[in-house]
């Protein structure tokens, strides 16, 4: 697969795909960031961006993770366990790399705080905060930050802070998700402003939930957690909306951009092992093979839950078994 094919499949939006293609040209190995802050415990939905950082890497990116914590400080995160919550994250993530087999050699990790906590990068707030509106940087942070009716200021600071992490982690290129998208486009209006140069977005599709529009760290029965055990996958993903022929469902989206991109490109195969009485096992080769079958209801919605449940519990078996990464999280989110 080609390089530009690597960065954008599976992407919803790019801006700019002129962009894009120019620094491809120009540039040998461009960099790129995905950041992150250490909030609720992380589910299954890291998996999505943690594919992307995997095409990345093959492309011959320069790929950083922000571990955000001054980010999630601004978003409600008690100051007195960031730290905790920070450690948590890292391991997890590099427990998901690790589990789709991806070479975390060239990764580097970047804390938020160790990049922002510095005189230049204050001045350089401050020195934005004077070209942004109250009403620009709410309606940038609407999607990301829970303001609510009487926001606090520190939503506010949030998307300058974004803004300003493209320039101090010195990259081509910001990688998220659509809920990032007006943080995104404040960037590429506000960075030029204080003489910085705007970058290159890159945008995932959000990924529905099991139940509702989204997976929300707030609301358990949308999201599989990383460390849930096999009987509460199985129990969720029973319950998860599916309806008959209707592929626009959360479990069609943990297919076509989790499950089977790792088949397809480790060339595996998607096998339901439907006992011999409802007609034995199911075979499939690639997800349009699933789309198929599941819109002309030869799939039915029970035999899928069972197949993807099969597949999910046996990717987080890393997860259950890893001592460090369970003791972590039990520091970190301890009542």
């Amino acid at each position: 697969m080609e390089k530009y094919e690597l960065i954008t499949r599976n992407l919803q939006e790019i801006i700019e795909v002129k962009e894009l293609k120019e620094l491809l040209k120009k540039k040998k190995t461009p960099s790129v960031y995905w950041g992150t802050m250490p909030t609720g415990s992380v589910s299954i939905a890291y998996f999505f961006p943690m594919l992307k950082i995997a095409d990345f890497l093959k492309a011959g990116l320069k790929v950083k993770i922000l571990l955000a914590d001054l980010h999630a400080a601004l978003d409600s995160v008690p100051w007195e366990i960031l730290e905790k919550r920070y450690k948590y994250y890292q391991e997890l993530i590099i427990t998901i790399l690790k589990t789709i087999d991806v070479d975390i050699s060239k990764l580097e990790f970047v804390k938020g705080s160790e990049i922002q906590l510095n005189e230049k990068y204050f001045n350089d707030l401050l020195k934005m905060s004077t070209y942004s509106t109250i009403h620009g940087a709410k309606k940038a942070a609407s999607e990301v930050v829970k303001l609510g009716d009487n926001p606090k200021l520190s939503g506010i600071i949030y998307p300058l802070m974004q803004a300003l992490d493209e320039e101090y982690l010195d990259v081509d290129m910001q990688f998220g998700g659509m809920d990032q998208r007006k943080i995104m486009v404040f960037a590429r209006e506000y960075l030029p402003k204080i003489g910085y140069k705007k970058r290159i977005e890159l945008l995932n599709p959000l990924i529905r939930g099991l139940i509702g529009e989204k997976m929300s760290s707030s609301i358990e029965a949308t999201k599989i957690d990383t460390l849930d055990d096999e009987k509460t996958v199985k129990k969720k993903i029973n319950k998860a909306e599916c309806v008959p022929g209707d592929i626009n469902n959360g479990l069609m989206a943990l297919l076509k951009y989790f499950i089977m991109v790792l088949k397809e490109d480790k060339k595996e195969k998607f096998i339901i092992n439907r006992p011999e009485k409802f007609g034995g096992k199911i075979i499939y080769n690639n997800y349009v093979e699933i789309e198929k079958d599941f819109i002309a209801e030869k799939l039915h919605p029970m035999d899928l839950k069972m197949g993807v449940a099969d597949e999910i519990n046996i990717i987080l078996k890393n997860f259950r078994t890893n001592k460090k990464l369970i003791k972590l999280h039990e520091a970190a989110y301890k009542n």
